[in-house]
């Protein structure tokens, strides 16, 4: 077995592949160039986008030559979705997007070296191809009783499917042979949904250009429930820190349960197998200890957020529970941990007992009352003695936040409403 292969097999990272023992032999054989897609469908990358981005960045730490494609194309058109078509966005929009994915894919990989990464954008080889010219030397080369086995075909066809995302498999199958052609690339990797598109560029190879290529797949990871991972009740997890901070990308791994966090620090982490079987020891021995989630969200948010970020945000959560200054944290990383708490807006000044309600630490003015009699209430980690206080300006963080405390654990906060 390849070793790289091998690494990528016990870190649980191949669903499906074209051929192993072929694949590993081509890898012997290397170094490969390979690929992975990105389609811009929206502001940013995801979480299920960076599965995809360190996967590239093992590809190359072993030697090998790694092409991102952006999709100013095919994500123009939008791969098919089973729940239904989707809305297509104005090209302009589309570019931008490109811009901003192409960015961000910049931090994961190196561009320096033999195997210098190559970032490349599928819309510089279709945007003049003729209708024509696209028939004729993509569409012969696709039975449409096969493309209509697709399972996301078939589960749309009593609804309908239009032509657009009907053919979106060829679109991608064509960015396969135009990167093997023009560059060489004959590996391409990708999530297992993307798995039909991506043999179907494979073949594509094989039949118009009589080439060999290969092909492997990540699974869909899942929690210990089934549910799909990366997903909270506020919705996706972003690669950008303006639309998922630093401190809830932290958290959200933090929080990942026992039965999972092993086999996640295995995708997303780069320690060796001593390392992480040490931590599943750990987690077993010692789960109250949480070392493996600590690992595990300090990891991960070093790789997209950067190690600054992550003392930043580790200091925060220490900080809101009373084990550190508030006052010292920035007022970025205080935006992120007040929109974490879900902190209330409201206008100052505002008796200390109803910002206790609002911020939804206790379920009284009198519960509010009794936890300051009772030496349990804070106002940004200082004790408060008087249940009549009222909070005004000078109890601000940041010029607009007060972070609220009820005993040890529960903690809360408001913001002053945006004029």
């Amino acid at each position: 077995m390849n070793a790289l292969l091998d690494d990528l097999l016990w870190r649980g990272l191949i669903a499906h592949s074209t051929d192993l023992e072929a694949l590993g032999q081509h890898l012997d054989a290397g170094p490969v160039k390979f690929y992975v897609g990105f389609d811009p469908t929206a502001t940013s990358l995801h979480f299920g986008n960076l599965v995809q981005l360190l996967v590239a960045r093992r590809l190359q730490e072993a030697g090998h030559q790694p092409f991102l494609l952006v999709g100013g194309a095919t994500g123009q058109i939008g791969d098919p979705k089973e729940s239904g078509e989707r809305a297509m966005n104005p090209k302009e929009v589309v570019a931008a997007w490109v811009e901003r994915i192409r960015s961000q894919t910049t931090r994961f990989v190196s561009f320096e070296g033999d195997n210098a990464a190559t970032i490349v954008n599928n819309l510089d080889w279709t945007a003049e191809m003729s209708v024509v010219d696209f028939l004729r030397d993509v569409g012969k080369h696709f039975p449409v009783n096969r493309m209509l086995a697709r399972d996301v075909v078939a589960r749309r066809l009593e609804a309908g499917i239009s032509y657009t995302e009907f053919s979106y498999v060829l679109l991608q199958s064509m960015d396969f042979r135009e990167l093997y052609r023009r560059h060489g690339v004959t590996l391409q990797h990708g999530g297992s949904d993307q798995w039909g598109n991506i043999t179907a560029g494979v073949e594509l190879i094989r039949r118009s250009d009589q080439g060999k290529a290969h092909a492997m797949a990540t699974p869909l990871l899942t929690k210990a429930d089934g549910t799909k991972f990366g997903k909270t009740e506020a919705g996706t997890i972003w690669l950008d820190p303006e639309l998922t901070s630093p401190y809830a990308f932290h958290q959200y791994f933090l929080n990942t349960e026992d039965a999972k966090v092993i086999d996640y620090l295995k995708v997303f982490s780069f320690r060796s197998r001593e390392e992480i079987d040490a931590l599943e020891k750990a987690t077993e021995d010692e789960p109250h200890k949480r070392l493996a989630q600590k690992a595990l969200a300090d990891d991960v948010t070093d790789i997209v957020h950067g190690v600054a970020e992550r003392e930043a945000v580790v200091a925060a959560a220490g900080s809101l529970f009373g084990r550190g200054e508030l006052r010292e944290l920035s007022p970025v990383v205080l935006q992120g941990v007040m929109k974490e708490i879900k902190a209330a807006e409201v206008r100052l000044p505002i008796p200390l007992a109803d910002a206790f309600l609002v911020s939804g630490i206790v379920d009284s003015k009198a519960a509010a009352r009794r936890a300051v009699l009772e030496g349990g209430a804070y106002v940004n980690n200082e004790k408060v003695g008087d249940p009549d206080m009222v909070l005004d300006r000078e109890h601000l963080l940041a010029d607009r936040y007060v972070v609220l405390r009820r005993g040890r654990r529960t903690v809360g906060g408001v913001q002053v409403a945006s004029s």
